[in-house]
């Protein structure tokens, strides 16, 4: 079940961004970004910008998107809960309220990676290079 994520949910989100197997960051590099529990926490209490995965009471995934910029900027899931789904159901929820207010959205993600070609087969194109092996990938509405 996807829902929106509250901010009980940040624990199992922080969970789950630290343990997955691809673009990999400690809670320490993920505050020297700027985001840490409590900024999540905030990040999910305004409606419509982050998203959970829930099974039998557990959080098995999340996404996160910025509103205003028409960027979704995180989606993982657990790693033993990949490949059914989840990750496809948690995007299609970010990418609806995106294009509530944009006609195109983005995402940046590692060029080669598992993401790139998990993004390409939900239709999302482009080849853009923004630094450090990443690229932007786009998606329009319709």
């Amino acid at each position: 079940m996807i829902r929106p994520a509250l901010r009980a949910d940040v624990p199992a989100i922080f969970r789950i961004r630290l343990a997955v197997r691809e673009n990999a960051l400690s809670e320490a590099e993920l505050a020297a970004l700027g985001i840490t529990r409590e900024t999540v926490a905030e990040l999910v209490e305004a409606p419509g910008t982050a998203w959970v995965a829930q099974e039998a009471g557990k959080i098995l995934g999340f996404s996160m998107i910025d509103r205003e910029e028409g960027c979704l900027f995180a989606a993982f899931v657990a790693p033993e809960a990949e490949s059914r789904g989840i990750g496809r159901a948690l995007t299609s929820a970010a990418e609806a309220a995106l294009f509530a207010d944009h006609a195109e959205i983005w995402l940046e993600t590692a060029a080669g990676s598992r993401a790139e070609g998990f993004y390409r087969r939900l239709g999302w194109g482009g080849d853009t290079p923004v630094g450090d092996g990443d690229l932007r990938l786009t998606k329009q509405r319709g």
